[in-house]
């Protein structure tokens, strides 16, 4: 059974930073995309960043450049998404998620979803 399991939200105060994690089990990631979304109070869920699990290779949706970043430990099946300069707008739940392609996950067609980790930024 795949497993995505996001950690590491919570409240901070603005210009705060925060490490997600989402722990991924239950099969090999060799070809996939791996890629982070978040869904704000009253909004759609929208693309943040991804990364393909083998390559390394990142991408991110305009609004974040610069203050988030995706990487990935392929040790620990793990995916991070280290956040700086936290900004109230920021707030949401945050989910991982995987993908076969790249460009089907940043449309949001994932084939396994995380259940959500809430990041709350405090002014």
């Amino acid at each position: 059974q795949v497993q995505l399991v996001e950690s590491g939200g919570g409240t901070v105060q603005a210009g705060g930073s925060l490490r997600l994690s989402c722990a991924a089990s239950g099969r090999t990631f060799g070809g996939y995309v791996m890629g982070w979304f978040r869904q704000a109070p009253g909004k759609e869920r929208e693309f943040v960043a991804r990364i393909m699990w083998s390559s390394g290779l990142t991408y991110y949706t305009d609004s974040v450049k610069g203050r988030f970043t995706i990487s990935r430990d392929q040790a620990k099946n793990t995916v991070y998404l280290q956040i700086k300069m936290l900004k109230p707008e920021d707030t949401a739940v945050y989910y991982c998620a995987a993908g076969a392609t790249a460009s089907g996950l940043t449309s949001g067609r994932a084939d396994y979803w995380g259940q959500g980790t809430q990041v709350t930024v405090s002014s």
